[in-house]
């Protein structure tokens, strides 16, 4: 069989762009760094390895997708990048700050003040109005009444809901509830946001929305974590972490939607 070997031209194109990207992400402070990641479950005589080995670095600012077939890792890597599970072996350093040195009252507040979580279901209580719902993380830390209330509905209008504040989450389309869901998020001013299939129950001019939202976000300078399987979603991101099997297969810049899409069909 005959060898495939790319031309210079080509070679020296992936080396520019590998280069550029190393040397903007070296620019910025790293806020995620996994290395030698691992994680086994294990069921009696049973294991899984979910994660066997990975390395991952991410910088402030960035918009990165992890992207892969359900049972590929990417909810195991959400769930220790939000300090919601631990690594069996290896590290996992978020800001500088070894997790694994960290005790639960340190995780708990790393959770509820500097990381903003999105899921694929909203998670809103059906009797709270959508400003008390949004409200609650602040409840959680302790935030006066008066000053919870102006900072849940600042976080409203943020995400284009200033005349749904009274509303049920029952009152609300499924976009909407996810807007709240974000609003939610953003309402402790995290650094860092992860989302997990956020647009799993939505539409398509409901995912849309969404998507413009976190492209907004972006561009304040939030550091965004997407979780996905569509590639769609994926191509909104500035990167994609390609993942199957607990391994991370590609890491490269989002270029065009060209580019993208050949991607999904390599992998």
């Amino acid at each position: 069989m005959a060898q495939h070997t790319q031309s210079p031209a080509a070679t020296a194109r992936d080396s520019g762009r590998s280069l550029a990207r190393d040397v903007a992400r070296e620019a910025r402070d790293t806020v995620i760094e996994l290395a030698g990641a691992r994680k086994t479950y294990r069921s009696g005589s049973l294991e899984f390895e979910a994660l066997k080995g990975i390395d991952l670095a991410i910088a402030e600012g960035e918009y990165v997708a992890i992207m892969g077939p359900s049972g590929s890792g990417k909810s195991t890597i959400m769930n220790v990048l939000g300090c919601l599970d631990t690594l069996t072996t290896g590290s996992y350093r978020l800001g500088g700050a070894d997790v694994s040195e960290l005790d639960e009252i340190d995780l708990a507040q790393i959770r509820n003040r500097r990381i903003g979580f999105v899921f694929q279901q909203f998670n809103l209580l059906p009797s709270l109005p959508a400003w008390r719902n949004v409200e609650l993380p602040l409840l959680y830390g302790r935030v006066a009444r008066d000053e919870r209330r102006e900072r849940a509905i600042d976080a409203l209008e943020r995400v284009g809901l200033a005349s749904r504040l009274e509303n049920r989450p029952g009152e609300l389309s499924g976009g909407q509830q996810q807007r709240v869901a974000i609003a939610r998020a953003l309402v402790g001013e995290p650094t860092m946001i992860l989302a997990d299939e956020p647009t799993g129950n939505l539409d398509s001019v409901s995912t849309n929305d969404v998507l413009d939202l976190f492209d907004e976000l972006h561009e304040l300078g939030r550091t965004i974590v997407l979780i996905t399987h569509e590639l769609e979603v994926a191509r909104r991101a500035r990167r994609i972490v390609w993942v199957r099997d607990g391994e991370i297969l590609r890491d490269e810049p989002v270029v065009d939607t060209a580019v993208a899409g050949r991607g999904a069909v390599d992998s």
